[in-house]
This record gives C-alpha cells, structure tokens and sequence, in this order.
C-alpha cells in the first residue's frame, strides 16, 4: 500500500505524491502559462573565434533547436551535465509560438 504523503510547500520546497504532481506544482509557482518541454541534448560545441557556445537539441514534441551565444555558465553546466547522461533535458517556459525552444530561465537536466 502507498504511502499517503502530505502536499506541502514552504518558500523553497515542495513535496507531492509524485513527479506529475510536483512538476505541475512547480509550473504553477512559475506562473498560470508556463509549460513543461523536454528534448535531448544532441550536440555541445565552442567556437573561439566568437568566443562562443552552441548546443542543439531535439525536442519531443518536435523540431530541433540550436543556440549559439548567449548561454550562461550555469546554463552551460546542466547541458553539459545532460550531454554526458542521458542527454534528457526539461524547460518551463512560457513562451508561445517555437520561442520556448530557446527559454533556458527554468532548465533542468533529467535521468533515464
């Protein structure tokens, strides 16, 4: 039998029955608009003439994106980190149209 678990949320922790649950809890904190988006890290370069980053990824629901410039360290890092896992990735944005494909402001890498 499951463990009947608490849904609580303090100012920088939550805790829900699962990870549908808590993803939905974290799209609601960010705000009413936000979506969940996943992909896959497929490529990282740099380029030193520009003194610059790349990354491409495909995205689940289709198409794929390509940065280059304007990545941030910590943004870096957890491609970096997805690229040498599983590759996965999430975003949640709230950008309409494809501009969420390159909304890196909530961006976690994920196992499996």
């Amino acid at each position: 039998m499951a463990e009947h678990r608490a849904s609580g949320t303090t100012e920088h922790q939550m805790t829900r029955a699962g990870s549908d649950e808590l993803g939905e809890a974290q799209a609601q904190r960010a705000g009413i608009n936000f979506e969940w988006h996943f992909g896959r890290v497929t490529s990282l370069g740099v380029y030193e003439i520009t003194n610059s980053r790349t990354v491409t990824i495909l995205w689940e629901e289709g198409g794929v994106s390509n940065q280059q410039g304007e990545i941030t360290d910590e943004q870096w890092e957890i491609f970096k980190l997805a690229f040498v896992g599983s590759g996965r990735i999430a975003i949640l944005s709230d950008q309409e149209e494809k501009r969420w494909m390159y909304d890196y402001r909530f961006l976690e890498t994920l196992r499996g």
